[in-house]
């Protein structure tokens, strides 16, 4: 699909879902059910009712669940009680968790039953933790022996283990067989499941021995025997693996599917792009508010004392932070006093230094994340950074220090200025890359609050240089 072609695709959702959002407006004295109402009112409410449904009808389940993820509560229960009861189970599944929470509070067991009954083993798995445990019984009741099995492996691994991801919905050959036979068996089965490109090849004993990529067999000839034409997997994983390090490997070798092999090299699931992609997905997002110190998914449109757990924490350190800022300048205050022209100039070395802090410390975030840097790299990576913020400190600082000059009419108050925003740089690149290494020595995530971190330091940091320096030397 070319860029225009995806512009005009993007175009064409946004224009329906807006379409979606003018038709609820009217829908909210119908959910009411205000007394009283003229006839003709109650017409145009089911005659919009009627067509927000069609709406909604010709959407796709991952357009369905982005419009109810963007909708408020009372909005988000008309739009959901309108769907398919055959698109529940999907449109769960691509929601946030918090707004999957919401979605299921208000759902009967005979809905949830329903809904559970339209996904696959390892769809079932996923939805499973937030099912009631009753709903999760009956459900894995009505399901065959070998479904039942299949839920139960895949909820038997924890969220971060590629076990609690793996599809079983695959085909398997052997290898002492013609392609034409392998031909004649795909045939047979009419439909070949989502993101084949290749299929697993195995003996009696259900052991991987390697795959055929389905465009060999379509270029080979027929008479030849599978073992001939196939290939050893280099990208065999295991159930216990960790998925973002396997959705990194996905990543660099453009992988659609891959193996799922036991302990025993037995062939128990496969991988697909569509779950990497996710997995992706959710680890940007969780680094996004890692970063920025919320411990949760949270929907937008979440009660205030929700959002308010989900917050506090960092904002009480932060606070903590900012009121040693604040006892930072207070120390200084008979300096600011004599020269007044300090107070203008401080936040100027603050806020580039918290600037170029967070840049440094979003790429070694990165890299930590990629498995780039070592014990031995980060000791040059730091070398390096410190030398791009000496570089940019006498720079910038020196423009900024000319700036002063002009304004103020002061030579030395010009160097204080280079000078401060240079120290404040270099602080900046050290804390940018200890932080997140440190955070990881100790066995937490890097990310996690690391931008308050480093604003914090840079804020107190830069006071403390700038007004020290001209305490130093100007007053």
């Amino acid at each position: 699909m070319t860029e225009a072609e995806t512009r005009t695709q993007l175009s064409i959702l946004q224009a329906r879902l807006a379409r979606v959002h003018e038709l609820l407006q009217p829908l909210e004295p119908l959910a009411s059910d205000a007394p009283g109402a003229p006839a003709g009112g109650e017409d145009e409410e089911t005659a919009r009712a009627a067509a927000l449904q069609r709406e909604i009808a010709d959407l796709h389940p991952a357009d369905i669940a982005f419009l109810l993820e963007g909708l408020p509560p009372e909005e988000r229960r008309v739009v959901w009680n309108l769907v398919k009861a055959d698109q529940d189970g999907e449109i769960l599944l691509e929601v946030s968790d918090a707004v999957r929470e919401s979605l299921l509070a208000d759902m009967d067991k005979p809905e949830l039953l329903a809904a559970a009954e339209q996904l696959d083993a390892e769809e079932i798995a996923d939805l499973a933790e937030d099912l009631p445990e009753d709903v999760l019984q009956e459900v894995l009741h009505r399901l065959n022996a070998e479904e039942r099995r299949q839920v139960q492996t895949a909820m038997a691994w924890e969220d971060d283990q590629v076990g609690a991801i793996m599809d079983f919905d695959m085909v398997t050959i052997r290898e002492d067989v013609t392609l034409e036979t392998v031909l004649r068996y795909l045939r047979r089965l009419k439909e070949l499941p989502e993101h084949t490109d290749k299929l697993f090849i195995v003996n009696q004993d259900m052991r991987l021995t390697g795959v055929l990529p389905i465009r060999w067999l379509l270029v080979n000839d027929p008479a030849k025997l599978v073992s001939q034409v196939m290939a050893p997997d280099a990208n065999t994983f295991h159930p216990e693996d960790d998925v973002a390090e396997t959705a990194q490997a996905f990543e660099r070798y453009d992988l659609v599917t891959a193996p799922v092999v036991d302990a025993a090299g037995k062939l128990i699931g496969r991988l697909t792009i569509n779950a990497m992609v996710d997995v992706i997905r959710e680890e940007s997002d969780a680094e996004v508010r890692e970063r920025f110190g919320l411990l949760e998914d949270e929907d937008m449109f979440a009660s205030v004392w929700r959002s308010l757990r989900n917050r506090w924490a960092w904002l009480a350190i932060n606070l903590v932070t900012a009121f040693i800022a604040s006892r930072v300048i207070d120390v200084f205050e008979g300096s600011i006093q004599k020269l007044v022209a300090l107070a203008a100039l401080m936040p100027i070395v603050a806020g580039i230094g918290g600037n170029s802090g967070n840049q440094t410390i979003t790429m070694i975030v990165r890299a930590l994340a990629l498995g780039q840097v070592s014990p031995t790299s980060a000791r040059r990576l730091l070398r390096k950074e410190l030398g791009v913020a000496l570089v940019n400190g006498l720079i910038w600082g020196g423009v900024i220090g000319v700036v002063a000059v002009l304004l103020y009419d002061s030579v030395p108050l010009g160097l204080v200025m280079t000078a401060a925003m240079t120290l404040n740089l270099l602080l900046a690149a050290l804390m940018g890359v200890l932080i997140p290494m440190t955070l990881l020595r100790f066995g937490r995530d890097p990310a996690m609050g690391s931008s308050v971190m480093i604003t914090a330091l840079t804020d107190s940091g830069g006071f403390f240089i700038f007004l020290g320096l001209a305490t130093l030397f100007l007053i």
